[in-house]
């Protein structure tokens, strides 16, 4: 992840990320292990005026999943009937 840059790459190829995409990864890989409930994920990534709900961060985290390629999709888990968090 390179802030500064706006970028991600997995592998040193750059990952061809949507601005909330971006977004999202970046406030899951800044705080590991962490369980983050779609409210608090809807709140932070997208804002308060966000109308919506939990699908769409499910959409997001699936197409993140996705891009991540097969070997690091993983690092993103599911939380059962919870949310999502990131495990390095």
């Amino acid at each position: 992840m390179d802030a500064t840059r706006r970028t991600a790459s997995v592998d040193g190829v750059e990952l061809d990320l949507t601005y909330l995409e971006f977004e999202l990864l970046a406030h899951l890989v800044a705080h590991p292990h962490r369980v983050h409930t779609r409210d608090q994920l809807v709140t932070t990534v997208w804002g308060y005026g966000h109308v919506g709900d939990g699908r769409t961060v499910d959409v997001h985290v699936a197409r993140l999943r996705r891009k991540l390629g097969a070997e690091y999709r993983r690092s993103i888990q599911t939380v059962r009937r919870v949310g999502y968090k990131y495990t390095p």
